[in-house]
């Protein structure tokens, strides 16, 4: 079956004329999928054959809101998205003052095994194809009926262990005669995959890059993020600067304040340190106080944020959204597994 979704617009037509049919059909269906049709019978301008054809031929995975969750405090919107295989992710719609943002998932679970992550629980399932990143996207902006102007690939997965299939994601949201948002517009994070950061630096892309880094120093990094044992944060460092160097493009570093583990005054010295000679922004994020987990919100945030400041590094608190629903990643969808479990 082919993967309609996954498909440029030129591939699109390529298939539609291997069919047999005048190059204009691809363009049509691009338009339809793209549009959020969830079925072929919707397409009303094909003929009934060519939907009859494209029903056996190939296969639509729009995904179905199996919960969601509106914030009365601002307005966010967490999406539990059951997908056609029965797995679930997760997706977040934000209002921000300079456009609507949606948070996506990459991954069915994540094989990272970050220690203060939701998203890790049962681990790696499988990847998500580039249609179903996309869908994300679509059938948000669709049920918020709100344009989309801002999506930030930060959800359950790594994005640099499912690249091949985010790079074709990232082609058809760019794509004029689809979404046609903007690389500009456009963030991936990242815990540290090396040679996945030294490939987005060979293509140049004007996304912004966010490096969830976590702890400046080795021996703290590797016991809450395991990727670290693999890709040292020594060397992580060092494939961002030439990162920077590629591509001129300033990288965001993501840094969860937990008490008493990475918050200390000389952890905000030593990321200035390994900052020098690189702009960088570094987004503090107040942790979420998960009674399950032994990582409890630090009380340094604003200490932290000015010890930064003191050497030259910008250092901003991120605005904490969705406070009354499970807007943290991995959340929704770690209690829709216990129930199924019975749990």
């Amino acid at each position: 079956m082919i993967d309609l979704k996954s498909q440029t617009p030129e591939e699109m037509t390529r298939t539609l004329k291997d069919m047999g049919e005048p190059s204009f059909r691809g363009k049509q269906v691009f338009s339809w999928l793209h549009g959020g049709a969830t079925s072929f019978d919707e397409m009303t301008n094909l003929p009934k054959a060519l939907r009859e054809k494209l029903e056996r031929t190939c296969i639509l995975t729009p995904p179905v809101a199996v919960r969601k969750q509106v914030s009365k405090l601002d307005g966010t919107v967490k999406y539990l998205w059951e997908l056609s295989d029965g797995n679930c992710i997760e997706s977040v719609f934000m209002r921000y003052h300079h456009g609507n943002t949606v948070c996506i998932s990459s991954q069915v679970g994540c094989l990272m095994g970050c220690a203060f992550c939701a998203s890790t629980v049962a681990g790696k399932v499988r990847n998500l194809t580039p249609g179903e990143l996309l869908d994300q996207v679509i059938f948000t902006q669709k049920d918020a009926g709100l344009p989309i102007s801002n999506i930030v690939l930060m959800g359950i997965g790594e994005p640099l262990d499912n690249l091949d299939n985010v790079l074709r994601f990232l082609e058809l949201v760019n794509c004029p005669e689809g979404l046609n948002i903007g690389m500009r517009h456009i963030s991936l994070s990242t815990c540290g995959i090396i040679p996945g950061i030294e490939r987005l630096a060979e293509l140049s892309l004007q996304l912004t890059l966010s490096v969830s880094l976590h702890a400046p120093d080795g021996e703290t990094r590797s016991k809450i993020m395991p990727v670290n044992r693999a890709y040292p944060v020594e060397e992580l460092f060092a494939a961002c600067h030439r990162y920077f160097q590629k591509t001129g493009r300033r990288i965001s570093f993501e840094y969860a304040m937990i008490d008493g583990v990475n918050d200390g005054d000389w952890q905000a010295d030593l990321i200035a340190q390994k900052l020098r000679g690189m702009p960088g922004h570094v987004n503090l994020i107040p942790l979420n106080d998960v009674v399950e987990s032994p990582f409890k919100p630090s009380k340094r945030t604003a200490a932290f944020q000015k010890r930064l400041e003191s050497h030259g590094v910008t250092a901003t608190v991120r605005r904490s959204l969705g406070g009354d629903i499970d807007a943290s990643c991995g959340q929704l969808r770690r209690k829709a597994m216990e129930e199924r479990k019975g749990v």
